[in-house]
């Protein structure tokens, strides 16, 4: 059972108990009214689901089938294992994980999230899925764009990253939907969102094809997919970037975060992660069409689009 916080209202679940969103899943809802007015609901998804790790960084299985393996950074792990080690990373790292970001980035994280803002183009009105949003930097943005009558959701499948994010939201006066949820299984109806987004999740996807091929599936026709995400940093430079990730990194967790394998993980994620090229035909193979990537800081992140059509 995974809970949704839920702000307000939401209008089409407001008056549905029960949607199809596959002919193979359904969600059932029940809806409770808290002391302060803020509505609580939980969904039930009809098959079994992971609701403890973190989007906020792997890659694909190497087989399927009950024995299937992947990679949990460069170590190979049973599918059903990276679930729980991913979530350990990042309820360890949720309290320092904006810090970490700053000094890691240099602060360049926060340009490279500018630049995914501008290109989604977000509208008052529009609907708004930020996939393994975290501490929701882009939902926030988002949510000013939308307006009032705009619909935002900030998500992750880790309840402690999205604690953090929807606290710093409330703080600065912004009240959205928040849920915890898979980007495998999302709990959405098809052709409901404008865009939908994920920034620097969707390493730590275990399928990431079924992810990808869900966020299309939430989209509406001519909606749009933002993924920013770490790429293939340019040849002359792979050098000094390897060095510095798997020594500066790691040294940086364990002064100011207190996790050092946490980081040393983070930059064999990277590693791990299909390059520009790769992730560009797998949104294709999506069902995703106009798609495109542009390389920020020489490669070291990028950020791919793609368009349903329908």
């Amino acid at each position: 059972m995974a809970s949704i916080i839920w702000l307000k209202y939401f209008r089409f679940v407001k008056t549905t108990k029960e949607f199809q969103v596959s002919s193979k899943r359904r969600r059932s809802f029940s809806f409770i009214k808290s002391n302060d007015g803020i509505m609580l609901y939980d969904y039930q998804i009809m098959q079994n689901t992971r609701t403890s790790s973190s989007e906020t960084d792997t890659p694909q299985s190497q087989s399927s089938g009950p024995e299937a393996s992947t990679h949990f950074g460069f170590k190979t792990v049973r599918e059903h294992e990276k679930a729980g080690k991913v979530a350990e990373v990042f309820h360890s790292v949720a309290s320092r994980y904006d810090v970490m970001n700053d000094l890691m980035s240099g602060g360049l994280h926060r340009i490279w999230k500018a630049f995914t803002i501008g290109r989604a183009d977000i509208r008052p009105g529009m609907k708004v899925l930020d996939i393994a949003g975290g501490t929701g930097d882009l939902a926030r943005a988002f949510a000013k764009r939308a307006g009032p009558s705009g619909e935002v959701w900030l998500t992750d499948i880790n309840d402690s990253m999205l604690r953090v994010g929807r606290d710093r939201l409330a703080d600065s006066g912004l009240l959205i939907p928040t849920a915890v949820c898979d980007a495998e299984k999302l709990p959405f109806p098809t052709g409901h969102f404008d865009r939908v987004s994920v920034a620097f999740g969707l390493r730590n996807m275990t399928h990431k094809d079924r992810a990808l091929a869900e966020m299309r599936r939430v989209l509406k026709p001519g909606g749009k997919l933002l993924v920013l995400e770490f790429s293939r940093v340019a040849k002359p430079l792979a050098p000094a970037y390897d060095w510095y990730s798997f020594n500066v990194l790691p040294w940086l967790g364990k002064k100011v975060a207190g996790d050092e394998e946490s980081y040393r993980y983070l930059a064999e994620s990277i590693r791990m992660h299909p390059d520009q090229a790769t992730l560009a035909g797998m949104l294709e193979e999506a069902g995703l069409s106009r798609v495109r990537y542009f390389n920020l800081t020489a490669g070291l992140v990028a950020l791919h689009e793609g368009v349903n059509l329908g």
